[in-house]
């Protein structure tokens, strides 16, 4: 079984794992107003997901 020789550094780890950092939520926009929409969720401003009209919104 391979084992290291030397012990990681803590800068090197911090490095590794730099690459996988999160970067958020990215924001969509609504097919049909232009409006910014969280991805999956309906659209605030004129209340359609996917294409389909789902709440009224007034």
């Amino acid at each position: 079984m391979a084992v290291p020789k030397r012990k990681t550094s803590k800068m090197k780890k911090r490095m590794r794992k730099a690459a996988n950092r999160y970067k958020g939520i990215q924001a969509t926009f609504c097919q049909a107003c232009s409006a910014p929409v969280m991805p999956h969720r309906v659209c605030s401003s004129c209340g359609i997901y996917k294409g389909k009209q789902v709440i009224n919104v007034d």
